[in-house]
């Protein structure tokens, strides 16, 4: 991940967690036995501090039943309202254990269609965790290769080549080079 880009914002992280946890009336413990993450993890995260990864957060999303984009956060002067979104104004997922960075190109997740631009690290998987939401999906790859697999099918792709698939299959992507990949994914209806 390059120098520029900000680091996730712990304590707004911690804010939002805390809020999901206490709105549907549960425990630190009761979070943790369903998320599959300690109660030291998640504590730690609510007080603003730790290094969530990417499994961490998608477990907690889902045990809370929020989508993983709950998480997202604005940058400090906020985000443009209306219809456009500016380059430095979007709301981002930046997670440093991962080197991962979602930034959302959409004003929001309450319409009709999302659209992420992603850097995926060098090395990174979730092939552990794939992802599987209902719509359909398409992603351009910017720069770099990726290889994505969508049920039993996987595919190269190179700098300038698209997918679209539907996403309720469950599907993951792997960067095996050595070189960040950039994508701008997008998915009818939003479910990031």
């Amino acid at each position: 991940m390059g120098g520029s880009e900000p680091g996730l914002d712990l304590s707004q992280l911690g804010s939002t967690l805390r809020t999901a946890r206490t709105d549907q009336g549960l425990s630190v413990g009761a979070l943790s036995r369903r998320a599959q993450v300690s109660s030291g993890l998640i504590s730690q995260l609510e007080r603003g501090h730790g290094n969530p990864s990417f499994l961490t957060l998608s477990r907690l999303a889902e045990a809370l039943h929020v989508p993983l984009g709950h998480f997202l956060q604005d940058v400090p002067h906020g985000a443009a309202g209306g219809m456009v979104v500016r380059a430095d104004q979007r709301k981002k997922l930046v997670l440093p254990e991962d080197h991962l960075v979602y930034e959302l190109l959409t004003p929001n997740l309450s319409g009709k269609l999302e659209v992420l631009r992603t850097r995926v690290p060098a090395g990174w998987n979730n092939r552990e965790r794939p992802f599987a939401h209902p719509g359909e999906e398409c992603v351009h790859l910017l720069s770099g290769s990726l290889e994505v697999t969508v049920g039993i099918e996987q595919f190269e792709l190179d700098e300038g080549d698209s997918i679209t698939f539907d996403s309720s299959v469950p599907h993951w992507w792997e960067n095996s080079s050595d070189e960040s990949a950039v994508i701008i994914g997008s998915v009818t209806p939003p479910s990031f």
